[in-house]
């Protein structure tokens, strides 16, 4: 495929660039009056319009006069493997009610583990699977999915083989993530050692087996999953090849950061709180600080400090958190959006963190994320817009024109 006439080509990185911290996050190439070669769904080639080589001016060609060309959203957080939505709690956050209040009445978490241990494998992956190619439309073209609403071996293994097939059927990479440390089910309110042993001891080795998951996570939190907890789960879940990431300081600031360092976590997501200590432990690791907006839109939760966590040149990453709960949205177009109004980052450091930094949290940025030759040529057409700025700006506007995956159109 030859695309010609495109306004700007946004976001060619060097290919060996896998991440970018602090500072190098505001740097956003663009490449002017441009055109692109895809071949055998890999970025071959671009360049100048005024320089496009004769030897492929004569190949069939789409032409993105006025628009510009984007590397897909890399989505790296995500629960879209659930069984209904949850409405019924939109009142009670109307009225006041705390997400933990929430919790406690018998909503959240386990709501949706009661929902979803009710429903088939088909049935979650259906749902899924419309949920998926609604994103892909929106300019998603690399995604994480946890499991952590089964909450019982059966169903959580129901949810990673529901993942497997959504990896096995889609034409984007999915990356899956063990979350059954999402929250103790009430049979286990008072005996946390005996839901981790369960975690431990039949759920992990029948994962592995499987090879069902890439990650293990915890929601490590006030009221949820201890320090000592999180500890010996993650640890468990390394010894079975699991990397792990984390729930961390969405409530409060709980130790969450530390244990995550400690383990060589990929990734801490979450972060709407924090301090000179969160920052001081980040500051010697690799790990990503993946930060989630439109969770706190929804909950009207305070929004993260991504500028703070630029500033100490950490490396900032942008996700949905799509869940049924806290963020029923898949949407990475707002959430850049709601990056720029509510976190303060500038258009192109939130394009950074949604695109390069977001296939990093995934481990997959050397093939996507980015533009340059020899990677996959999964990218976004914008609608003709006045400038890179304006994607951002003009939240709630669809400005995505045309998905391309593996090279090819995709239209759902």
């Amino acid at each position: 495929m030859l695309i010609t006439k495109i306004k700007g080509l946004v976001g060619l990185h060097l290919k060996d660039k896998l991440v970018l911290r602090g500072n190098e996050l505001c740097h956003l190439p663009v490449l002017e009056n441009a055109w692109l070669l895809i071949e055998d769904g890999l970025i071959k080639d671009f360049g100048e319009m005024k320089l496009m080589p004769s030897s492929i001016a004569h190949l069939p060609s789409y032409s993105a006069e006025g628009r510009y060309v984007f590397p897909s959203w890399c989505d790296s957080h995500t629960h879209i493997v659930f069984a209904a939505s949850r409405e019924e709690e939109f009142a009670m956050k109307i009225q006041g009610k705390s997400y933990e209040e929430i919790a406690s009445a018998g909503g959240g978490i386990l709501n949706s583990a009661n929902k979803l241990q009710k429903a088939t494998e088909d049935e979650l992956f259906q749902a899924a699977a419309l949920r998926l190619n609604q994103m892909m439309l929106q300019g998603t073209g690399a995604v994480e999915i946890k499991s952590g609403y089964g909450l019982t071996t059966k169903s959580e293994i129901k949810m990673l083989r529901v993942i497997r097939r959504l990896k096995d059927q889609f034409p984007i990479p999915i990356k899956s993530t063990f979350l059954a440390a999402h929250a103790f089910p009430a049979e286990f309110k008072n005996n946390h050692q005996g839901y981790i042993d369960l975690i431990i001891n039949e759920m992990l080795p029948q994962i592995a087996s499987e090879k069902l998951a890439d990650y293990i996570d915890v929601f490590c939190e006030k009221g949820f999953f201890s320090v000592a907890e999180t500890d010996q789960i993650l640890k468990a879940g390394a010894k079975y090849g699991l990397k792990p990431k984390i729930h961390a300081n969405q409530l409060s600031i709980s130790g969450a950061i530390e244990v995550a360092v400690e383990n060589g976590a990929i990734s801490v997501d979450h972060l709407e709180e924090s301090n000179e200590e969160t920052i001081e432990t980040l500051r010697n690791a690799e790990t990503i600080v993946t930060l989630l907006p439109s969770c706190s839109f929804y909950l009207g939760i305070p929004f993260a400090d991504a500028r703070g966590f630029i500033q100490a040149d950490l490396p900032v990453a942008l996700a949905t958190d799509y869940n049924p709960g806290s963020t029923p949205s898949g949407n990475m177009n707002f959430v850049v959006s709601l990056a720029c109004i509510k976190m303060k980052m500038f258009p192109e450091q939130a394009i950074n963190a949604a695109t390069l930094n977001g296939a990093a949290a995934m481990e997959l940025s050397e093939d996507y994320g980015s533009i340059a030759i020899g990677k996959k040529a999964n990218l976004l057409i914008t609608k003709p817009m006045p400038s890179i700025a304006y994607l951002p700006y003009s939240f709630g506007e669809i400005q995505v024109d045309q998905v391309i995956l593996n090279g090819e159109i995709y239209n759902g």
